[in-house]
């Protein structure tokens, strides 16, 4: 694989050989560490993920800008450094240069890690959970900066879905309009992160990671510029209670408003309202999606990267 060349970005050791000898990679995203996960739960599930990832197979490359630096890939000591910092920015792709010029540190969102991973030549990309329109969009305008960058950007996403707090519905209705390639991981219905299946029906149900590779290999061939969603749910057994889940998001949508939170606080401010209000169920739920994705995401590049060793002369 042809790494870019004069990119603002430093490649961990292990990635850029990884990426040379065209060895399956998996990008991982930082605001789980700052702003999804207390801590300091978040540096211990930090490294799980990544070791999911090594254990099947691949090299994560966990992204992040430190001090105004984007890292492709953090050790373990630059993994606990953004673990430990309170003043950690949550940077979108619109708040990438500003956070360099100004030496600033911050997590990637989904937006920001798909787009610098795809500029690093990474082609897989595991989360928990991606952004969408907000419930109240109708008024506010408000939808996730997510869906746009996943338009211009080809890369394969694995999450546990839409964020069940957000309008699922019109969220798959925007991935349809911006031609978001979206497919099920053996199953028709969405999931919806904390839940293990919503009542909105997926166009396509893949069987397997050389199945979903397979799939890769065709939009690449056909130049398809926007991303492929893999949505995988949860076992049923091991999502929250979901009359918990709707009870808990009705009250933390109300406090939300009589706090008058909007905008891009939204998200971590329910996700932390959640934690808070059902006795550690909302974390549990989260770190088992974010590892098993993870887990997922790194069959996916190996079986990408071995058709295309097979497709080589």
């Amino acid at each position: 694989m042809l790494l870019p060349t004069s990119l603002p970005f430093l490649l961990a050791a292990e990635v850029e050989q990884a990426l040379h000898e065209n060895r399956p990679v998996v990008a991982l995203e930082s605001t789980i560490i700052t702003h999804g996960l207390p801590r300091p739960v978040n540096a211990r599930v930090a490294a799980e993920i990544e070791d999911v990832v090594r254990s099947q197979g691949a090299v994560p490359a966990t992204i992040a800008l430190l001090r105004g630096r984007i890292q492709v890939g953090l050790s373990a000591d630059q993994l606990n450094e953004l673990a430990a910092d309170p003043e950690a920015i949550k940077v979108s792709v619109r708040d990438i240069a500003m956070a360099m010029a100004t030496a600033t540190t911050g997590a990637t969102t989904v937006a920001a890690t798909a787009h610098l991973a795809h500029l690093a030549g990474i082609c897989v990309f595991a989360t928990g959970g991606i952004g969408g329109v907000h419930r109240d969009a109708r008024t506010t305008w408000d939808e996730s900066a997510d869906l746009t960058t996943l338009a211009h950007t080809p890369i394969t996403v694995i999450s546990s879905g839409i964020k069940s707090i957000l309008d699922v519905a019109a969220t798959l209705e925007r991935l349809e309009t911006l031609g978001i390639g979206v497919c099920g991981y053996q199953t028709r219905r969405t999931p919806g992160f904390y839940l293990t299946e919503l009542p909105h029906e997926l166009p396509t149900r893949l069987e397997s990671a050389a199945q979903v590779a397979s799939v890769m290999r065709a939009r690449r061939l056909i130049a398809d510029p926007a991303a492929l969603l893999v949505f995988q749910p949860l076992p049923a057994d091991r999502q929250m209670d979901p009359a918990l889940h709707d009870v808990v998001l009705q009250a933390g949508l109300f406090d939300l408003a009589q706090r008058g939170i909007s905008g891009k606080d939204v998200t971590p401010a329910l996700l932390e309202y959640f934690r808070d209000h059902t006795e550690g169920e909302s974390l549990r739920v989260n770190i088992e999606l974010i590892l098993a994705n993870a887990s997922l995401a790194a069959q996916i590049a190996a079986a990408d990267t071995d058709l295309d060793r097979q497709a080589r002369p």
